[in-house]
């Protein structure tokens, strides 16, 4: 099974953040600008929270605030959900599954940050593995070696 080190290997390890202070409305415009879903936010090295797409919408489009004066830190998704780089993708899958998220940053056994992956980073992959799997199975019933 593949490990979320695995995966942080072929997507990459770049992950964006701003701080608690941070406007809504600066943090959607770097979201949009690089193309991605959620943002750590980050306070004195530590992180304390994440933003994400679905917090604009819920706490911020529905309720009728500022995106250009509420920040981020009032917003903010925490505390957050974190893996290990060697959990495997499958696990990663059903805790994103349960507690209802898409990202996960990862965080190894020194508590450094090493990454962030999304569900579609995970789906992607699983079906990636599964693909490889049935191929082989379809091998071995054909008789091919």
């Amino acid at each position: 099974m593949t490990t979320v080190n695995q995966l942080l290997q072929i997507k990459g390890n770049d992950v964006w953040s701003v701080t608690p202070s941070t406007t809504t409305f600066e943090a959607v415009k770097l979201m949009a600008d690089m193309n991605i879903g959620s943002l750590l936010v980050i306070e004195n090295g530590d992180i304390v929270g994440i933003f994400s797409e679905r917090d604009y919408a819920r706490k911020v489009a529905l309720l009728n605030r500022s995106s250009k004066t509420t920040p981020v830190g009032e917003i903010m998704s925490s505390p957050v959900v974190s893996v290990r780089p060697d959990q495997n993708l499958q696990k990663c899958m059903a805790l994103m599954t349960d507690k209802r998220i898409r990202h996960l940053p990862v965080i190894d056994e020194d508590g450094e940050l090493m990454g962030i992956i999304s569900i579609g980073d995970v789906v992607k992959a699983v079906i990636s593995e599964q693909e490889v799997i049935i191929n082989h199975l379809q091998d071995y019933i054909s008789g091919v070696s």
